[in-house]
Formats: C-alpha cells, structure tokens, sequence
C-alpha cells in the first residue's frame, strides 16, 4: 500500500502470527512497524508502554483464539513500537534529537501516511495509550476508536516525576539492570502475578523479564523522558470525538488516573472496565477479560466475531458470540452496556438484557 524507496522491509519468520517488519523514515527518524493480516482490510494500529515492544505487550491478547477470530477477522494489524524498542534494536544515535510526546504523536500520523491509511482503530497501553490518546486528539479525522489500556491523561505527579528520574539516573548508570527491572515489573504486574501461587514467579513475568534484558537502555531512556515532560491532556478532551473503551488493572499504579479519564471523558461514548486482581498488562496478565468489551465496542462499528470460530471463554455457553449479542441491544458504548458479569472483569453497573 502505497510503500516508498524509504522504508526497509524485514522478513521474521520466526513470528507466530506472520506479517513483515517495516522500518519507516520520517521527519523525526526511523520507525518500526510490524504488519500481520489482509491489508485491505480496515487498520488496527498499536503502541506499547516503556520499554516493552509488541511481542512484550500485546503477544498475551492477539495470541488469545478469541482475539485473532475477533482482531485478526476484522483488521490490518499495525504494531508501532517506540523509537528503538523493536526486536534486535541498536542504539539510537546521540545526533538524533531527542522527541517530545507531540513528536512521537506527529510519527504515528507519519506511519499511516506511509501504509495509505485514512481511518485507523488503535489500542494503547499506558505511555502509549497516552500518545495515541494525544494523536486522537490532533489529527481527529484519522481516528475511529480508542481502546485504552491503564492509560494516563495528566502531567506527572512530583512523586511520579521523581521516581522516573530515579530510573532515568538507573538507565544512564547501570543499564538495564536488576533493580530497574523489578521497578518495571512492579509498573506492568500486580503482586499476586509477580509472586506467583507458591512464591515463584508466573511464567509471563519470567518471560517479559528475559525481553527487558534485550532492550537498549538509552533508547528506553529517551521514551521515559517524553513521557515524564508530558503535558495534561484534560483540558483538550473536548477535541477527542472519538468512541473510547478503557480497561485498566485494580492494581495498577495508574488505576486512579485511569478512572479519572473515564469520568473526564464524555460518559456516553466512553466504558471503563476494571480488571480485577490485575495490574497494568491487562494485554498479558488477563487478556481473556478483554474480549467480551472489545466485542461489545468493535459491534458499535459493525464488526463481528468470526463466526466459526468458538469461543473459550464462556461459561457453559458462548457469551462472547454475536449470536448471543442480538437479546442484549443496548447503547454498546454506555458503561451499563459493558457491565458483564464475567469473572475477573468489573464495571460501574450491570447491563440490562
């Protein structure tokens, strides 16, 4: 679609989903985007948080049978990683200017501009829930839906702030090393998954853990900084048009920011829904819990499960099948409306059928 000289294509086999990596050049450097399914069909763009890429952040939910019948019917997967983040990385030259929030917000339309994409649907993850919400918010015309994952809206706190430049003086020190890395854990994880049920730990903190250690240190650096110089995004909310589903951990650190943009936002184009027992990753600790309001949210604009496909996470039933949807028929983006009784989710009310 519409590639240019530009751009370097990289073939990863070694993928489960398949797809081809592209490294595209624009005005603010190289970006990596990996692209998995039909690229006629409609655009599903993502951006993970710091210092993880897509394989880290969202492997748990597209890897879910439930989701790839849901995402991968529907959409063109379009995962954008941070600047420097992607699998096998180099360090980021030190000519390179560093980027603000806006500049990674400006990238992403850069991105679409490069793939011929006019409308895109996007799923962000707190740093990146953040620059897409900011994107949302500046090229309004190119955005569908918002589905937000832990997101953050507000400038950092003075705790917040100075605890990422405790980290920032850890990354420039000592690299990616063993405290920072349980700093990052504590920030994706709960507790109860990072202790694991006899004390060790699960096997999806073992393996995110093992990704960090790939990571470049100054290129995780550069992305913390943009996000610890945001700027509140509240008072631009009016521009956000718009429809936007947040999910975010019961244990997250940013649980209450996270409820704070769902109360800031217009209630009637915006669900929230908690996640219990949960930290950040919702994407990875319990993606399961996603894929019942993402169904909801996606039929709002006339998608639909692949029907074919059975779904694992009923019930003694099939919950989850747009079959099941035809009795319920409320507004699908009201929090009533996403107000399922589906363990470990948890929302403001229960829906009516």
């Amino acid at each position: 679609m519409g590639e240019s000289s530009d751009s370097v294509s990289i073939d990863i086999d070694m993928i489960p989903l398949g797809g081809k990596e592209h490294v595209v050049k624009t005005s603010k450097g190289s970006i990596s985007v990996f692209v998995c399914g039909d690229h006629e069909k409609p655009a599903l763009i993502t951006y993970p948080d710091v210092a993880l890429n897509y394989m880290s952040c969202f492997q748990g939910l597209f890897f879910c049978p439930d989701a790839a019948s849901l995402l991968l019917h529907n959409f063109c997967i379009y995962h954008i990683d941070a600047p420097g983040h992607e699998l096998g990385a180099e360090v980021i030259s030190s000519d390179v200017p560093l980027l603000s929030v806006d500049d990674l917000a400006d990238q992403v339309v850069e991105v679409l501009d490069y793939f011929g994409l006019k409308e895109v649907m996007c799923v962000g993850v707190t740093a990146g829930a953040y620059i897409l919400t900011l994107f949302a918010m500046k090229y309004k015309e190119r955005v569908l839906g918002l589905i937000l994952v832990s997101p953050i809206c507000k400038a950092p706190s003075w705790a917040e702030w100075l605890y990422n430049k405790v980290l920032l003086n850890l990354l420039y020190f000592y690299g990616m090393c063993g405290v920072l890395k349980e700093c990052l854990l504590q920030r994706y994880f709960s507790k109860e998954l990072r202790n694991g049920m006899h004390g060790s730990e699960s096997g999806i903190v073992q393996a995110c853990r093992k990704l960090l250690d790939e990571r470049q240190s100054l290129n995780v650096m550069r992305f913390l900084q943009a996000i610890n110089e945001r700027h509140d995004l509240t008072k631009s909310f009016k521009n956000l048009q718009c429809k936007t589903l947040i999910f975010v951990g019961e244990s997250s650190p940013f649980h209450a920011e996270s409820v704070y943009m769902s109360a800031k936002l217009d209630r009637k184009s915006c669900g929230l829904v908690e996640v219990h027992a949960c930290g950040s990753l919702v994407t990875e600790e319990h993606p399961y819990a996603m894929i019942v309001p993402i169904e909801f949210f996606l039929m709002r604009f006339g998608y639909h499960r692949q029907p074919q496909v059975a779904s694992s996470s009923s019930n003694g039933s099939n919950p989850t099948s747009p079959s099941s949807h035809s009795c319920i028929a409320p507004e699908l983006l009201s929090p009533e409306s996403l107000g399922i009784k589906l363990k470990p989710i948890k929302t403001r009310a229960d829906i009516d059928i």
